[in-house]
């Protein structure tokens, strides 16, 4: 199989399968937030933050984003990765304008609340299994539970384990929304991106293929009318 990293068309097309893994993940958080059942942890830590302080869920996706991304590159004594910034820059920012539409509202009764909870748990999945699969790296928590794990020796299941456990309990000290979708989200999140993962692998790579086919045919054609061109004016 050729190395679709290579070539324009496989770098423009790998970072709009990143973009679009970030939308689709971001509209599954906006759904799991307006559920209002119950978040995952990280967002429980945002909204808490914004019931606190104010600023909004975004802007304080995108803070505490720029000093996770800041913590881990003093500790690794590295620049962060270009994936890592925008991602912590464009979830934030697709959160609020998600958050923002009227048409996103929380529904009046608790079965339509846990329908719209299950169905974005599922596209957060599919979208987390989107951007990974574009390898453009990890996202700013990714990045700093895995050097934890380099520095401490644990497990790396263990260490996002301990972080979401931290983040849970300080987003629920601060009225973050803890409840059954938070729980549901937990046991779930795991099995999702295990299944979505080697589909959107696979979509990837076939898009990237295609590209580059593309790209090899436009090249050909344009060596073959140059070609033409310089035969006409020899003749």
């Amino acid at each position: 199989m050729k190395t679709y990293k290579n070539g324009l068309a496989g770098f423009w097309m790998s970072w709009s399968v990143f973009v679009a893994g970030l939308l689709v993940m971001t509209f599954g958080i906006a759904l799991m937030i307006k559920a209002e059942a119950g978040s995952a942890p990280w967002d429980v830590f945002h909204i808490g933050l914004y019931h606190q302080v104010g600023l909004s869920i975004g802007t304080w996706s995108i803070i505490v984003g720029f000093l996770i991304i800041a913590t881990t590159a003093l500790m690794e004594k590295t620049l962060p990765k270009v994936g890592a910034f925008l991602n912590m820059l464009l979830v934030g920012i697709f959160l609020d304008f998600y958050l923002w539409l009227p048409i996103l509202k929380t529904p009046d009764h608790f079965v339509g609340q846990l329908i719209m909870l299950t169905i974005g748990i599922i596209v957060m999945g599919y979208g987390i299994g989107l951007y990974i699969a574009a390898d453009k790296g990890a996202g700013p928590r990714d990045s700093l539970m895995l050097v934890l794990t380099k520095r401490t020796g644990w497990k790396v299941q263990h260490i996002r384990l301990a972080m979401e456990i931290i983040v849970l309990a300080l987003g629920w000290l601060m009225k973050g929304p803890v409840s059954i979708g938070t729980l549901l989200f937990c046991v779930s999140i795991g099995p999702i991106v295990g299944y979505s993962l080697p589909q959107c692998k696979y979509l990837v790579a076939r898009l990237m293929e295609r590209g580059i086919r593309n790209e090899d045919f436009n090249k050909r054609k344009v060596r073959l009318d140059h070609y033409d061109g310089v035969g006409k004016k020899a003749r």
